[in-house]
């Protein structure tokens, strides 16, 4: 979601997130640099529109390491620190794996949120037991 201010009324564009694209090797003198592109795509530096999630493109990150772990926790702790979250877009198995063992709950493009319950899906209940 994102918002502007025209002297008056907002302005929202619900639809279309901020996207970064993440590609290649990691490299620790980048991060940086990153940080600042997800601070100013949320636009808490007050130039720009106002967002709520940043969506990053980690498809082409490559391998998943240590180094794209500490990135994305790095990513995440500056959109929070700017009001927002990032959102991965395509992340790779083994990416997902090791961040959910690392205790890194990163929300993910196309799933429901922890706090929203997904679309179609009831409990079932054994037989004989009251319906809660």
């Amino acid at each position: 979601m994102s918002c502007r201010t025209r002297g008056g009324l907002l302005v929202v564009d619900a639809v279309t997130p901020a996207v970064l694209v993440l590609s290649g090797p990691v490299v620790r003198d980048e991060v940086p640099g990153l940080c600042d592109d997800v601070r100013e795509l949320l636009g808490a530096g007050g130039a720009g529109p106002c967002r709520r999630v940043v969506v990053c493109d980690v498809g082409g990150l490559g391998p998943p390491g240590l180094a794209a772990v500490d990135l994305l926790a790095r990513l995440e702790l500056t959109a929070r620190r700017a009001g927002g979250r990032i959102r991965l877009r395509d992340p790779d198995p083994a990416l997902r794996s090791l961040l959910r063992f690392l205790g890194l709950r990163l929300q993910v493009e196309g799933e429901a949120e922890e706090r929203e319950p997904a679309l179609g899906v009831e409990e079932e209940v054994e037989p004989g037991q009251p319906a809660v």
